[in-house]
């Protein structure tokens, strides 16, 4: 099984997956926001053939820990995603994800105007990756 990740933004959300073994995270797109309709829609299509059996959504808290208005729209966004696309949607906090997704972008070959994309589904790895170091446990594993 598959675990997808998210990494909302105001323009743009960012989709990563798991590879078949659950060992590593890659991105395959974005999502261009437009309405909460659209963009549970778009989700779902790139979703579809890849068995996803739970979807980690980026936890926007500010530096402190605290929730702002942002973590409470992820919040509402999740909910929504849950009940849209009736599999296990879970929170994990993102603070630094676009900073480590930036660096990591910058030391990549792209092509003027990829960067922005690039950065919003490299972002979805990185909460991804970081949520599968921390739940190693609850990972899903193929056998061999």
């Amino acid at each position: 099984m598959t675990i997808a990740a998210l990494d909302l933004g105001r323009r743009r959300i960012g989709v990563a997956v798991t590879d078949a073994a659950a060992m590593a995270a890659h991105p395959i797109g974005i999502v261009e926001r437009r309405a909460l309709r659209h963009d549970l829609d778009a989700i779902a299509a790139m979703l579809r053939d890849r068995q996803v059996s739970a979807i980690v959504v980026g936890l926007p808290l500010n530096m402190d820990g605290s929730e702002g208005p942002a973590a409470r729209g992820a919040k509402k966004f999740a909910e929504r995603l849950a009940d849209g696309l009736g599999v296990k949607v879970e929170m994990f906090d993102e603070r630094l994800t676009s900073f480590e997704a930036r660096e990591r972008l910058a030391e990549m070959p792209a092509r003027k105007g990829t960067r922005k994309t690039g950065l919003d589904a490299l972002a979805a790895v990185v909460i991804l990756e970081s949520w599968i170091q921390a739940n190693p446990d609850r990972v899903p594993r193929t056998r061999s």
